[in-house]
């Protein structure tokens, strides 16, 4: 059965970064669910304002359509922050497994004052966090410490998912 790996996590925590590792060691397309949101998430977001469950909603329902539409494997970028926004994901056609890059408050916060150039503000990361219900026993996928370096946690990632790759290219 084919399956989506969906990074997630709060901002920050380096979906994009892992997410683009493992699709590139695993050859599977690669999609930013942050490219699918609507120009209305978008604003709000940039200025501050944290999404509610009903902006959210027709968001999740785009980047479910996006797993069905890839017709195979995919990696995706997701926040996926409530069990309730992964069961929506979960809905797809294919297997739907989340890698979940969890990491303390005091590194996210450092990561997100360093980036530019995307519309998440740093004043949003308490809110993500309060809203974050963290991957649960039942639920397929694992959890990962962000404390490495992104290469490594590609690799552990693939591995604990047991995807079978055996050897991985240099970095």
């Amino acid at each position: 059965m084919n399956q989506a790996i969906v990074v997630m996590g709060v901002s920050g925590c380096g979906k994009s970064t892992v997410a683009a590792l493992i699709a590139g060691r695993l050859g599977w397309p690669l999609g930013e669910a942050d490219d699918l949101h609507p120009a209305a998430n978008v604003a709000k977001m940039s200025n501050g304002i944290p999404l509610t469950d009903d902006d959210r909603r027709p968001w999740l329902t785009e980047v479910r359509a996006w797993i069905d539409a890839q017709d195979g494997d995919c990696v995706l970028t997701c926040s996926a922050l409530k069990r309730s926004y992964r069961d929506l994901l979960r809905q797809a056609g294919v297997r739907v497994r989340f890698v979940h890059l969890h990491g303390d408050t005091e590194q996210l916060a450092l990561r997100l004052a360093s980036r530019t150039g995307h519309f998440m503000p740093l004043s949003l990361l308490e809110s993500q966090l309060s809203t974050l219900e963290p991957l649960q026993a039942d639920e397929d996928g694992i959890v990962v410490r962000i404390n490495a370096e992104p290469a490594h946690i590609a690799d552990v990632s693939i591995q604990q998912l047991g995807l079978g790759i055996q050897s991985f290219p240099a970095s």
